[in-house]
């Protein structure tokens, strides 16, 4: 792959990685509960359409069903509003689908809707970072929906399911907060605790800005949780502590033992008291700029959330093209697997639009993945067949099953979630009736495979010379929030909340920039980006962090790492 060399800005050879997106991680903390979430709001509505003896009809609630897998990283009162949200687009997704399928049989028509809707599910998504699962899961349900047999008449029922089936989801999604309210405060800021024991450990450029987006994210989940408790008020000292912590230079960890950290991070994951640091730790003892924060977010947050969302769909949009890229990569896909014989290339579409992540090399990885996943996850379906033909308590066993595998699986790599997700979404066909396995084993083997030939080359030539724009805004807006910091620390009358709020802002903007360099330098073709200015930034954007935590009164003034 060729791609823009960074200081001269001529392209460059870059070797394809082919073992590096394959390998394992280590599960995410917190992997159980979209796994059972989606099986309980999955069985719920199974269950009784198997007691009314419609069981075709489980694609429709199925689609409210997958609802059950969004929000999870939101504290309860943003999750229930961002899940309500998902199972509304779903609904009208699934909509615009189930006419589209009533009022033709036009398999041109059909693919060109569907890739319609992919690239528009793409985009609102980024644009409004609901998180993973993110748009594939719209886009599964809408593309097969496409190819369903259907009248105009049914629509209003389906959708009734659909909805039904959302209800249950959001129940389940926001049914924990009964039992634990602060359940994902706690684990936003254990994992800011444990990011902060990495970089102790060992200190780094990588390390410290995963501590630093570790940091900003829990601070991001604690002002969304709403009205301060004696509980969020202990987790907001820990965070303070992770800060305090990545404030200070290499030499002076003394006081971090990174074994400490990771014991409090695995206090606050428990279900005990949330741990207190000891007071020579030097976190402060009061927040006061947090609850002005919270205050200003209550004030004018959801209007200024609406604006953000309107600016990031704007004509100088960077989403715009990858929503291009999603456009004419399923659009591609869906004809010529329609030209290879496939009857219903939903799954070509599908797999196309499942590729575009945040630059061509991301999306190189996720062809790869998705390629070995789909593979042997037909052979894991071809062997499990017979089985789920035993009695429909036995197909909805499986599709139960894999569900669970395929959330229990997805964070540990995309290519072994896959393998899970496959056969689930083949046995769902069965629900309306059998189908030989070989043509189903066929179609999809092709289907994958011109998806992601398809899509990747989508990808190549649609071009994403925005992300240099992105960056170049990031580094702007770092550069403002430094020095308004300057500023503040520079104030005789500076109060602690003014100091809070700096560092908070500084911390995103990094956080950003970061971000956008990460997506610029991963592109296909790029122009010249300033690199060397971004790496600038950065150190002195952590330089002013340390000062302001340093007159804040987190670390000794004798610690501040450098001039501001």
């Amino acid at each position: 792959m060729s791609d823009t060399s960074i200081r001269s800005g001529r392209p460059s050879v870059r070797r394809l990685p082919l073992v590096a997106p394959l390998r394992l991680a280590r599960p995410s903390d917190m992997w159980f509960k979209p796994a059972t979430s989606v099986v309980v709001a999955t069985a719920v509505p199974d269950l009784a359409l198997l007691a009314a003896d419609r069981l075709d009809l489980v694609m429709y609630t199925m689609a409210g069903s997958l609802c059950a897998l969004y929000g999870h990283n939101l504290p309860y009162a943003r999750r229930a509003r961002a899940v309500a949200g998902v199972v509304f687009a779903m609904a009208v997704g699934l909509a615009v689908s189930l006419v589209t399928a009533s009022l033709t049989g036009s398999t041109p028509v059909l693919i060109a809707v569907g890739a319609l809707l992919a690239a528009a599910q793409k985009t609102l998504c980024d644009a409004t970072r609901i998180g993973p699962p993110g748009p594939v899961i719209f886009t599964f349900v809408t593309s097969a929906a496409l190819f369903a047999p259907q009248r105009l008449g049914q629509v209003p029922g389906h959708l009734a399911l659909t909805l039904a089936a959302g209800a249950v989801s959001w129940l389940v999604a926001v049914g924990p907060a009964a039992v634990r309210r602060e359940g994902p405060e706690r684990r936003a800021a254990a994992r800011a605790l444990d990011a902060a024991a990495v970089y102790v450990a060992r200190p780094g450029h990588r390390t410290r800005h995963a501590a630093a987006a570790a940091v900003h994210a829990a601070w991001q989940t604690l002002l969304a949780a709403g009205r301060p408790t004696p509980a969020r008020r202990a987790l907001e000292r820990l965070v303070v502590h992770a800060e305090a912590a990545l404030a200070r230079s290499a030499a002076d960890f003394a006081p971090y033992d990174p074994a400490l950290l990771r014991d409090w991070a695995r206090q606050t994951r428990a279900r005990g008291p949330v741990p207190t640091p000891p007071p020579a730790t030097g976190t402060a003892d009061e927040l006061f700029g947090i609850d002005a924060e919270r205050a200003a977010r209550r004030a004018g947050g959801r209007r200024e959330a609406r604006r953000a969302l309107l600016r990031s769909l704007g004509p100088g949009s960077p989403l715009l093209p990858i929503g291009a890229r999603a456009l004419l990569g399923c659009a591609l896909a869906g004809y010529v697997s329609q030209a290879a014989g496939v009857g219903r290339p939903y799954w070509a579409i599908v797999t196309a639009a499942s590729l575009y992540q945040a630059n061509v090399s991301l999306s190189w990885n996720r062809a790869l993945q998705r390629t070995l996943g789909n593979l042997l996850g037909v052979l894991v379906f071809a062997a499990v067949l017979p089985f789920s033909r035993l009695s429909p308590l036995a197909l909805i066993g499986c599709c139960l099953f894999f569900g669970f595998a395929a959330e229990a699986l997805i964070t540990r790599n995309y290519w072994l979630g896959s393998v899970a997700v496959t056969p689930m979404a083949l046995l769902v066909l069965e629900f309306a009736g059998t189908h030989p396995a070989g043509e189903l084993i066929g179609d999809r083997v092709l289907d994958t495979v011109i998806g992601a030939a398809v899509g990747l080359l989508a990808a190549m030539l649609v071009t994403n010379r925005r992300a240099a724009g992105r960056l170049e805004a990031a580094l702007a807006a770092t550069d403002r929030a430094r020095a308004h910091a300057v500023h503040t620390l520079a104030a005789p009358q500076t109060t602690p909340a003014d100091l809070d709020a700096a560092r908070r802002g500084l911390t995103g903007s990094l956080v950003e920039l970061r971000e956008a360099d990460d997506t610029a330098t991963g592109e296909w073709w790029q122009r010249a980006l300033p690199q060397e200015q971004v790496l600038a930034a950065e150190q002195a954007g952590h330089r002013t962090l340390a000062a302001t935590a340093t007159r804040r009164g987190l670390i000794a003034p004798a610690q501040e790492n450098g001039a501001v």
